[in-house]
């Protein structure tokens, strides 16, 4: 009978460890504090690079997980002319434009989205 409820209890861990890995999977490690899975992503509709002759790397602060870098990225490719590629590792964006941009405007798209910019270097 000892054995029996052993067992069970061993069985009730396993599913809720496994639970919580599914869903940490499906939804992300919900850093930003929400629970929900991850933004659609904004696609540009511009996917030629030739066009964006302006490349600037941002670096960003409170980037941690794959939603943080989504959320980023939706927030520059919802402007025409703006195409931004976000690295979780580095904590940096790539961000791809059609014209200059001045650095008030990207500090206000990511403090828009709920980040901090660091720094603002236009790549050659």
């Amino acid at each position: 009978m000892g054995n029996i409820i052993v067992y069970i209890i061993l069985i009730l861990i396993i599913a809720g460890a496994v639970y919580g890995t599914v869903r940490r999977i499906r939804h992300g490690s919900a850093c930003c504090g929400e629970h929900d899975p991850a933004p659609k992503k904004v696609k540009v509709s511009d996917r030629n690079k030739k066009n964006y002759p302006f490349t600037y790397e941002l670096s960003v602060d409170g980037m941690h997980c794959a939603n943080c870098a989504r959320r980023i990225e939706n927030s520059f490719n919802s402007h025409e002319g703006m195409w931004a590629e976000a690295d979780i590792g580095r904590k940096s964006v790539e961000l791809k434009t059609k014209q200059q941009v001045d650095e008030n405007a990207v500090r206000d798209i990511v403090s828009s989205a709920g980040y901090t910019l660091l720094r603002m270097n236009r790549k050659p």
